[in-house]
């Protein structure tokens, strides 16, 4: 069953056209004020997309700045109001019911808080106890559980302001996840944290997704949060959907290359397979004993490379890759 549904989504926001606008100037009052409207252009930040989610699954959410992935969210959490389409959460039309969608879906934006800057951070999530009105035997029993998922225990009695930025970060996903909520959103949860606090909020969130069936849905130019987190991706460009489906999927279609990595006995040999690989390998790279070998996943199989590799070679240890998500994007945009 969906939990999310897009149908057909469009938004368009019309700025001024400044460049135009200043080419007026010098001209009269009434020649400006009749071509007014020319100084004004429609841009679509999200242009006719539909896709849906169902219950528990994680999908990720890729685009280049500016290709709508933070409309979309903002749309999907009732702080925008899409300009056509149809768009549903929870049963729910978020910018129509805002109070009740709210109570069922958790918001975590990297650049933006929810918490109190001068109080406490247990005082902020007492107050958002009473706005979600929270019985206080699960209030307790999930702030515990987060507590000790997020590793906050020796955060609660100090000033939001004092906490660092990944420190922070912790918090605002437990305040977010309080209520239980049935939908995260998250919008660039881990920008400019150190790899130790991503590592630990991926964790937490492939643990919250196992425990409470959460539907969440992310934004990231960190690529490894999509790997490490989720089942599905979407991928916009310029506001028009570009992919919609699994992680597997999306390698198999948009990227040809595959790699096999062997170690080999020692240096001198590694140095001789990287220069002399077999045909079908476009090019190889050496790192000490070990050789990367690319190869066209269409044109040749990794066991029939294999096979050529150990014929020939003492074969100490093999590794068949994925094409990284990064590379397959990087694919993708090469294409458009």
């Amino acid at each position: 069953m969906s939990v999310i549904s897009v149908d057909g989504v469009t938004k368009v926001y019309r700025v001024r056209n400044r460049k135009k606008a200043q080419g007026e100037k010098g001209k009269s009052n009434s020649f400006n004020w009749l071509t007014r409207f020319r100084q004004y252009q429609d841009i679509h930040a999200v242009n006719n997309i539909s896709f849906s989610i169902n219950r528990g699954e994680t999908v990720g959410f890729l685009g280049a700045n500016g290709a709508g992935k933070s409309t979309l969210i903002k749309m999907l959490s009732g702080i925008l109001v899409p300009t056509s389409g149809n768009l549903e959460v929870n049963g729910l039309i978020p910018h129509r019911n805002r109070m009740n969608h709210a109570m069922n879906i958790g918001v975590v934006f990297g650049q933006r808080t929810t918490l109190w800057w001068d109080l406490p951070l247990n005082h902020s999530f007492e107050l958002l106890k009473v706005i979600y009105e929270i019985n206080p035997q699960d209030y307790k029993e999930t702030l515990d559980w987060l507590v000790d998922l997020l590793e906050l225990e020796l955060l609660l009695d100090r000033p939001v302001r004092q906490l660092s930025l990944g420190q922070r970060m912790r918090a605002e996903l437990a305040a977010a996840l309080l209520h239980q909520p049935q939908v995260l959103f998250l919008d660039e949860p881990t920008i400019g944290l150190d790899i130790a606090v991503k590592q630990r909020i991926r964790s937490a969130l492939r643990e919250l997704n196992r425990k409470w069936e959460v539907t969440i849905l992310l934004t990231t130019h960190d690529l490894r949060d999509i790997e490490e987190i989720c089942q599905k991706l979407i991928v916009v460009d310029k506001g028009k959907l570009m992919y919609n489906g699994t992680l597997h999927n999306f390698r198999e279609q948009f990227c040809d290359q595959r790699v096999i990595r062997v170690a080999l006995q020692d240096e001198k040999i590694a140095k001789q397979l990287a220069a002399d690989p077999p045909l079908e390998i476009s090019h190889a790279e050496q790192d000490g004993p070990w050789v990367a070998l690319y190869f066209n996943r269409i044109q040749t199989s990794a066991a029939e490379i294999a096979s050529k590799v150990m014929s020939q070679f003492a074969v100490m240890d093999l590794v068949v890759e994925e094409p990284s998500i990064e590379k397959t994007v990087t694919e993708l945009y090469r294409g458009v």
